[in-house]
């Protein structure tokens, strides 16, 4: 999802950039890594290295403010798209907790629980939607508040509900927003509605001259 044009994405306000980290070993075979410190694979680097890249071209600029999740996975991917020297360890950004199902895949909690959902049903000795909502919106209200672009370093579940809360709807809505490794995307305005103006660009973007 794109923006029709840079303009529409600051009409209303400030921007929050969403970065979700490099890809890591469990991410790549799909287990629920919430709390469990895993670094980036290779591939994950060159992801980050790529962020950067993005980061530095238009349609962004200068950010007011740089976020991250203090996990590796996160704080590291950062580190090297070249703001980690600017950035604050947040840990409302640290990925929906997993609780008993860390480390599991999907059909494997599902061989005991044939209809289990964590956006419906949340995660035994985690959390639920409504939980890691809570934690977005402090996200939300702090680049709200905040003079100037912002961009948060998280994780896929938790930035899916992120951008669900910036734009008013349940926390659940995140279900329908996939989220790759290290894509970038976009809140914004259209006007004075909040709105995703740019979603899950994981793509190559086009090189600028003089650009970083």
């Amino acid at each position: 999802m794109s923006a029709g044009s840079p303009a529409d994405t600051v009409a209303g306000g400030h921007r929050l950039v969403l970065v979700r980290h490099g890809e890591t070993e469990w991410s790549r075979s799909g287990r629920h890594t919430g709390r469990t410190d895993l670094p980036l694979l290779e591939e994950g680097r060159a992801q980050a290295r790529a962020v950067g890249r993005r980061l530095r071209q238009p349609p962004f600029g200068p950010f007011a403010s740089v976020l991250s999740s203090p996990l590796a996975r996160a704080w590291e991917s950062c580190a090297l798209a070249g703001l980690a020297e600017r950035a604050e360890p947040v840990d409302d950004l640290m990925e929906w907790d997993y609780g008993r199902y860390e480390g599991l895949r999907t059909a494997e909690i599902r061989a005991a629980r044939p209809d289990w959902s964590l956006w419906c049903d949340g995660a035994p000795g985690g959390e639920t939607a409504d939980e890691v909502g809570v934690r977005a919106d402090r996200i939300v209200a702090r680049a709200r508040a905040t003079s100037g672009d912002v961009v948060a370093f998280g994780h896929g579940h938790q930035l899916r509900v992120l951008a669900a809360r910036w734009v008013g709807t349940d926390a659940r809505a995140g279900r329908w927003l996939l989220l790759a490794a290290g894509s970038v995307s976009v809140l914004g305005w259209e006007r004075e509605t909040p709105a995703i103006a740019r979603w899950n660009d994981d793509g190559p973007w086009p090189e600028k001259e003089g650009g970083g």
